[in-house]
């Protein structure tokens, strides 16, 4: 029996890569490929690449370029490029980097085995298609093995909103939901591999139809999974959050009180050029909605500084909406073009304004997450250890606001929810006992 072809994947961007990565890596299984941590005994080595951040394609040539002594010693070795910056680029990473054996788009990678197959024979295989074929169908099964306690689930993909800095519906296509009962079916394959904790998952997950419930439909289903004990989901748009969907933050125990609903501006004029379709006072009240329906929900967003026209009033406004909301987690970054987007046609703010009013706004969002986590010194939570700390004898997992909480105990806390009192917080984590 020959032995198994090693694997390796880097993965880069959303946690719905980390799923697509999962999956890949299944489907190459069938292939006879075991996963490797490293790439410098791989038989393949595959990135799947995301292309929200700036410079993002120059970075995966970058990566390339690393591996150009690995393809020299082992000519054998297979190179593949996965995920968006493929789907955008297509045939140029093969020319630019003709080392490259396979280019797969994020929508293809169902079709992965087939492509092995011909880059074995010498043969270079491009796929970047949006095939009429659902993946999810044409995957195998997801593997028994034995699991962490949490897992990502992709329910839907691709974003039909059209955000002018955003590059995500040319990359992973129009909205597409998954049914639900194959959903299901997954979920509870996940929970028989000891998973307790799932996150849903969508470019635009709240505009989830493949339910006569959409999102909070699904959630409802998920409920009855026995086994399951958390549902969590990522990311929405305000447009998308419906009355069942902010009812079941109230009302489903199994939904974790915490919500990631991106803003992006709190200027109505700088969110009518992004095309957002909501303006900072319809969003703050869908905030007090939510809020009402879960008091105790934590809530985080993304934030954009410096798209084309901000001027310093618009930025203002923006801050306000952050001490309005009070968020107690918070992404934000520097508006940097997207190649075929409409904003990457704009004149660009000069770099130094960016760069101030970035760290202007951090400053604001930092002091009201270090607020939130200090908050929680002397309340119990309920923690899902998922792994041991750097100490001997010390445990790590995810509060329901999702909190990383570490704390003194037994190994056979490891995928158990256990209350645990918080005794003291520090910027990213927070220190307790077992209740």
């Amino acid at each position: 029996m020959s032995a198994p072809k090693k694997l390796y994947i880097k993965t880069y961007g959303c946690q719905m890569n980390v799923y697509d990565s999962e999956r890949m890596a299944e489907a190459l299984g069938g292939k006879g490929y075991v996963e490797t941590t490293t790439p410098d005994d791989a038989d393949m080595i595959l990135l799947n690449t995301c292309h929200i951040r700036e410079k993002a394609a120059e970075k995966v040539y970058s990566e390339l370029g690393r591996f150009k002594g690995l393809k020299a010693a082992n000519p054998d070795l297979k190179i593949g490029v996965a995920g968006c910056v493929a789907q955008a680029e297509g045939e140029e990473i093969i020319r630019r980097q003709p080392m490259v054996d396979l280019v797969v788009g994020p929508q293809s990678y169902h079709r992965l085995p087939a492509m092995e197959e011909a880059v074995q024979t010498g043969a270079k295989a491009l796929d970047t298609d949006f095939p009429d074929d659902d993946k999810f169908d044409t995957l195998k099964a997801r593997s028994k093995a034995k699991r962490g306690p949490t897992a990502f689930l992709t329910v839907q993909e691709g974003c039909d909103k059209f955000c002018a800095f955003c590059v995500v519906p040319y990359t992973r296509g129009a909205e597409v939901s998954r049914p639900a009962d194959r959903i299901i079916r997954e979920a509870q394959e996940l929970v028989e591999t000891g998973v307790k904790e799932i996150t849903l998952l969508g470019q635009n997950v709240n505009a989830y139809h493949g339910h006569e419930g959409g999102l909070a439909g699904l959630i409802w289903a998920l409920d009855k999974v026995d086994g399951l004990e958390r549902i969590r989901f990522t990311t929405s748009h305000p447009n998308d959050m419906d009355d069942a969907l902010i009812e079941a933050h109230g009302t489903c125990d199994k939904l974790m009180p915490y919500l990631h609903l991106p803003v992006q501006s709190g200027s109505d004029r700088i969110l009518k050029a992004m095309n957002r379709k909501h303006t900072a006072e319809s969003y703050l009240a869908l905030i007090a909605r939510i809020r009402g329906a879960r008091p105790d929900l934590l809530l985080s967003g993304d934030f954009i500084v410096g798209f084309p026209g901000e001027t310093e009033e618009d930025f203002e406004d923006t801050l306000q909406l952050v001490r309005d909301v009070h968020y107690g987690q918070a992404y934000s970054f520097k508006y940097s073009t997207r190649p075929g987007t409409p904003a990457a046609e704009k004149p660009q703010l000069p770099e130094d304004v960016m760069h101030d009013r970035l760290q202007r706004l951090q400053a604001l969002l930092r002091e009201q997450q270090q607020a939130t986590q200090a908050a929680m010194v002397g309340r119990e939570v309920k923690v899902l250890f998922e792994k041991a700390g750097r100490e001997a004898g010390q445990m790590i997992g995810k509060s329901e606001y999702l909190h990383a909480v570490y704390a003194d105990a037994p190994a056979d806390v490891l995928g158990r929810v256990v209350p645990v009192r918080i005794i003291e917080d520090s910027p990213n984590s927070l220190k307790g006992v077992l209740a």
